[in-house]
């Protein structure tokens, strides 16, 4: 099978959505896991999973412990290995301002696509040409704008350059820290951010729809006869502003894996992606009969209702925010029906959200 290839994309450029009714919900401030299970007195596999079935409707709650019940012999688990930056560091703006800088997607030619944040908030002080003090010696210059923000924000991502004393991830373990958002208590290791799984760091944030995963439940799911199978994309940071299509981002996709996806639907397997990064690096990859081709470099993949899915069977993913924009892509997996019956049981039920949270686990 040929191989698929996409360049760098240009600065400003990112998919166009089209018009959607994302789900709207309200989500209590109690339903935002604060820290890990493990911070809890809780294992990572200990937290809870609703289970949707596409055939009949019916939800099932569970625990992420027992996911190889659900699988079955001949299916194949799809993993995101990239693993997590400790992607924020504290800075000092040309004109005195303390800020937070958090580093995005490392572009080509030594690039970077970055934000810039103060008091918890986008920093609109930020000019084409000025320059962030960064702890520990570090320095960035911001040299054009990658795309503007939603109305009233200003630039959110910028295209520049960082200076850094010694390689950039042994700077970032020594100055940088996970990206935190408000929703979350204290502190934590990176460690804490990182699947078990990973190969290789890249992403501002944690594909965290395999965080729950541990060493035993891999152990069961390879024991059962579930294959499970890896591939890359580096993800880059939210938005917390407004909902946004998602930005380019680094994607590969093995020749192995991509004929282990092949094989597994041929011979009436489940394919089932472990989170949206999986799910957008397939369907970059996969053509009009619903092959998977080997791959690597930047997808501007988008999946909604209007683009069908080819790739996969089953999805594993975390609860997302009311109007996120990865809401389509479930809806375009589950379909609407199914989607709203499973938030509003996970309402109901008072299952957690965020990326210390709980799983939703969609399947034929």
């Amino acid at each position: 099978m040929s191989a698929v290839t996409a360049t760098a994309p240009l600065a400003g450029t990112r998919p166009t959505l089209p018009e959607l009714h994302p789900l709207r919900f309200a989500l209590p401030p109690e339903l935002e896991a604060p820290s890990p299970p493990e911070s809890r007195g809780m294992t990572r596999d200990a937290v809870r999973m609703l289970v949707a079935h596409k055939g009949d409707g019916s939800l099932v709650h569970t625990y992420f412990s027992e996911l190889p019940r659900f699988l079955d012999e001949g299916d194949l688990v799809v993993l995101n290995t990239s693993g997590t930056l400790a992607a924020e560091v504290d800075g000092i703006a040309d004109d005195g301002r303390s800020v937070q800088v958090h580093l995005s997607t490392q572009l080509p030619a030594g690039l970077w696509t970055l934000e810039v944040r103060t008091d918890g908030h986008a920093f609109l002080g930020a000019d084409a040409g000025s320059g962030i003090a960064l702890s520990g010696g570090g320095r960035v210059r911001l040299l054009a704008p990658y795309a503007p923000g939603p109305a009233g924000v200003g630039v959110r991502l910028w295209v520049s350059l960082i200076d850094t004393p010694e390689p950039l991830h042994a700077y970032l373990a020594r100055h940088g820290r996970p990206i935190r958002y408000g929703y979350v208590q204290g502190n934590h290791p990176l460690s804490a951010y990182q699947n078990v799984y990973v190969t290789e760091p890249g992403s501002a944030e944690m594909p965290s729809a395999g965080r729950p995963f541990t060493p035993e439940v891999l152990t069961r799911l390879v024991a059962k006869g579930v294959g499970v199978a890896p591939l890359l994309l580096h993800t880059g940071v939210a938005s917390l502003e407004a909902s946004e299509p998602p930005y380019a981002e680094y994607f590969r996709v093995s020749s192995s894996t991509a004929h282990r996806v092949n094989d597994t639907r041929r011979r009436g397997g489940r394919v089932v992606a472990v989170g949206t990064t999986v799910v957008r690096a397939l369907e970059t990859v996969v053509d009009e009969h619903g092959q998977v081709h080997p791959g690597d470099g930047w997808t501007q993949t988008v999946v909604t209702p209007e683009r069908p899915v080819r790739s996969i069977d089953g999805f594993l993913t975390g609860w997302h925010e009311p109007e996120a924009s990865h809401l389509a892509m479930l809806e375009a997996i589950a379909g609407r029906p199914l989607l709203e019956a499973s938030y509003a049981a996970a309402l109901d039920g008072g299952y957690l959200w965020h990326e210390f949270g709980d799983v939703h686990l969609i399947v034929p």
